[in-house]
């Protein structure tokens, strides 16, 4: 008789941690992190506005040089956006199905409706939603200049945050899309640090205040471009 082929074949680490909740859960706080840090230093970068074209179009000039001659003209801001990229498909990916779990292990009523989470709890869904059409936006108005106001001059990104910040839906999506953000750093953070085992009976406030000014500097410092702007402080 011939022995019958084994088909129960024990499945792999990567698959185990990434089926588990713990293991999307960490996923997300990773992504999330990564994502963070990316956010802290963009937004110092965008303050060089504040210091005229020369500075802004130069930083932004030197950040597709970074590692020359090691690697080639633009290869680091690739390196960045490909990693970008990975963090925000696996951060989105985690929690829409950490969110389709969560409802499918819900009883199909409730005797009482009553809210128990945070006003930024509850808007997470929504403003991940908000900040993926906001990436889109974003990208197709400053980088490749497809629905730029006027005319997009590459090489010169002073003049095209001008360009966007002098019509009133680019302050509107961009105003509105920081906000979001804002509450999204807000409770994703503190998430983060749990997830990661960073909270402790000691250290949760510490952390609740370090999400909380995480959340209003990165708002302030972001919104601060379109209003000076506006208020003509940069022209």
């Amino acid at each position: 008789m011939a022995l019958a082929t084994r088909t129960d074949r024990k499945p792999s680490l990567t698959r185990t941690v990434w089926d588990s909740t713990v293991g999307k859960k960490a996923v997300m706080a990773v992504s999330g992190l990564i994502m963070l840090t990316y956010l802290a230093v963009h937004m110092f970068g965008n303050l060089k506005i504040f210091f005229g074209a020369g500075d802004f179009n130069g930083y932004a000039h030197w950040l597709r040089t970074v590692g020359e001659p090691f690697l080639h003209y633009e290869w680091a801001l690739w390196i960045i956006r490909v990693v970008l990229v990975a963090a925000v498909v696996a951060h989105a990916v985690s929690a829409y199905q950490l969110s389709r779990r969560d409802i499918k292990a819900r009883p199909s009523q409730y005797v009482h409706r009553r809210p128990r989470a945070s006003y930024a709890t509850r808007t997470m869904r929504w403003g991940g939603v908000i900040l993926g059409l906001f990436i889109v936006w974003h990208v197709l108005d400053l980088t490749t200049g497809t629905v730029h106001p006027g005319g997009f001059q590459s090489g010169h990104p002073y003049q095209n945050v001008i360009d966007t910040f002098s019509t009133w839906y680019g302050n509107t999506i961009y105003i509105v899309a920081m906000l979001a953000l804002g509450l999204h750093v807000q409770h994703g953070f503190w998430s983060a640090a749990q997830t990661l085992g960073a909270g402790s009976a000691a250290r949760d406030r510490i952390l609740k205040t370090l999400a909380n000014v995480l959340a209003l500097v990165l708002t302030l410092g972001f919104i601060s471009v379109p209003v000076a702007v506006m208020t003509g402080v940069v022209s």
